[in-house]
């Protein structure tokens, strides 16, 4: 079956957007696969996902895997790349490997010549395969690890710390944070050392301690980079740099605030375009999903996705964005900074130092006849007035607003002095999200929970969709890097605006009178979602007691 027919029979894509790739592959030459990746009809992953179940084969999504060194070690990088394939790992006197094509039967041949060994074969996506091989192999044959202990090293012997040293030892804190994944890397000074934090997954993480005799010249380093004044060290200062690895490019935002040991600093990692997911990959409830997907066909009024930062709103927003018939819809956004860049959307990062802000696009979107108008934040009264004016002219307008959960966004957008006649009609629903770790499959364990327990950590609930009588826990194996797990998914709560909300709206009523209406027409809340995804196995009680209860 041909590639435009597989992904049509499976949903994937819609005929006229195959004949738009179609023109597009006249003009460009280019693969009809590859283009409609970079036309954002489809991922890479969606894909290499539609061609395994063909071909019967599983799947790994190499975003969530760590590739096991040992294995690596067996076969050549070159041979590796010319053949389209990447050794995973070794399990029980056999060898794991990706392959991006199922008739791919050479790489079979190949690797039980080269290792002796019978191999175990998993569809992996074109895309992660050419960026996890490269990685793979640039950091066995460059231990950063090492690099940075053999620094420190040098730096204990030190009078004054060697300038090589020390840009050598930034360079490679830094790239240490891309090995692993880490989206922010902390350089948190104290009375003697430094030490350095990585947060992964949603989790910080220790990585190093570094004499405080380098602490001077690692910020230095930095600050010249981000362009900022290194002479400042009393006031907060913001700013960033680009970096260029293996091939694709890491946007760095950088912050530095003073403290009592100096100052503290941190790098935010924004690992460029990343794979775009659909609603159904996100982690809703199925009955969830069908809500979202309704609501995202909407002609106007206002979707907001409420959370902390990190909670991967802006992954909801253009996933929302994907279920929305982008050649029939004109769609405009606005964002700090663009994470993901998608064809058919007219995307704009806000610039500070021009005054471009959310408030000023806003203002003049409507000149550029928007159907679908994504505002990356609601952060001051200008700006959710411009969205409810939007809303209420016949625009769809997508946002994301900072609170606990979805009830609380109707006080917040009130703070912001809109009237609640206007608000009530132009509001069409909020979704309150977190992010929680997923259980490495491969290793997580099943225990007994008692209700003592379940009381203890307050999860305890009387009816029976939401007993938890047996529970999963991390234990750590070599394929998540001995943490336990792998991955993050979406824990969420939607209150879609009914017309009894919307008189509670225009009314003065207390919170409590919002959520009991909302959950009376089917609002199930954050923490009841994280009980269910506790008793499906696919995270622990630990997660959803540090993100959630």
């Amino acid at each position: 079956m041909q590639l435009g027919q597989l992904l049509k029979e499976k949903n994937l894509i819609t005929e006229d957007r195959v004949q738009m790739a179609l023109a597009h592959q006249k003009v460009t030459g280019t693969l009809l696969g590859d283009l409609l990746v970079k036309l954002g009809f489809v991922s890479s992953e969606e894909i290499a996902l539609a061609l395994a179940e063909q071909a019967g084969i599983p799947f790994i999504n190499l975003s969530e895997y760590v590739v096991s060194e040992e294995v690596i070690k067996l076969i050549p990088k070159d041979i590796a790349e010319k053949i389209g394939f990447i050794p995973l790992r070794l399990a029980d006197n056999a060898i794991e490997i990706g392959i991006t094509t199922p008739a791919n039967v050479l790489a079979v041949d190949t690797v039980l010549k080269i290792t002796g060994k019978q191999p175990r074969v998993f569809m992996i996506d074109s895309e992660g395969f050419h960026e996890t091989l490269e990685k793979s192999y640039f950091f066995l044959a460059n231990p950063i690890g090492q690099r940075i202990a053999t620094s420190i090293t040098e730096l204990k012997s030190a009078i004054t710390p060697p300038a090589a040293v020390i840009s050598t030892l930034s360079e490679n804190l830094i790239m240490e944070g891309v090995h692993r994944k880490a989206t922010d890397i902390h350089i948190t000074p104290t009375v003697d050392t430094i030490d350095v934090f990585y947060r992964i997954d949603g989790v910080l993480q220790y990585g190093f301690c570094i004499p405080k005799i380098a602490y001077n010249g690692i910020v230095t380093k930095i600050k010249v980079q981000s362009m900022l004044d290194i002479s400042e060290q009393r006031l907060p200062q913001d700013g960033s740099f680009s970096m260029t690895f293996l091939n694709k490019k890491y946007e760095m935002r950088v912050s530095t605030i003073p403290t009592i040991y100096g100052e503290n600093t941190v790098i935010r990692i924004l690992a460029g375009t990343g794979s775009l997911l659909r609603i159904t990959n996100l982690g809703f409830a199925p009955e969830d999903i069908q809500r979202l997907s309704k609501l995202f066909q909407k002609p106007y009024g206002i979707i907001l996705i409420t959370g902390p930062t990190g909670s991967g709103k802006t992954t909801t927003l253009y996933a929302a964005l994907r279920e929305i018939n982008l050649i029939e819809r004109n769609v405009i956004t606005v964002e700090d900074p663009v994470e993901y860049k998608l064809s058919f959307i007219k995307q704009t990062s806000v610039n500070p130092k021009t005054g471009y802000d959310f408030a000023l696009a806003g203002r003049n979107f409507m000149r550029q006849d928007p159907d679908v108008i994504l505002l990356g934040e609601i952060r001051d009264e200008e700006t959710a007035k411009i969205a409810v004016r939007a809303s209420i002219t016949g625009h769809l307008v997508l946002s994301t607003l900072h609170t606990n959960d979805a009830v609380t966004a109707i006080p917040r957008l009130l703070d912001f002095s809109i009237d609640r006649f206007l608000l009530s009609s132009s509001l069409f629903a909020v979704v309150a999200q977190r992010l929680v770790r997923k259980l490495c499959n491969i290793c997580k364990e099943a225990y007994p929970v008692s209700e003592k327990e379940l009381r203890l950590f307050d999860l305890f609930e009387e009816r029976d969709e939401y007993k938890i009588s047996t529970a999963y826990r991390a234990k750590g194996c070599e394929a998540c890097n001995r943490t336990g797990y792998m991955g993050r998914t979406v824990v969420g709560e939607i209150m879609i605006i009914n017309d009894e909300l919307r008189e509670l709206i225009t009314e003065t009523v207390s919170l409590n009178k919002l959520k009991d209406t909302a959950l009376r027409n089917g609002m199930v809340t954050l923490r009841l979602n994280g009980i269910k995804k506790v008793i499906d196995g696919i995270t622990s009680i630990e997660e959803i007691r540090r993100v959630i209860v």
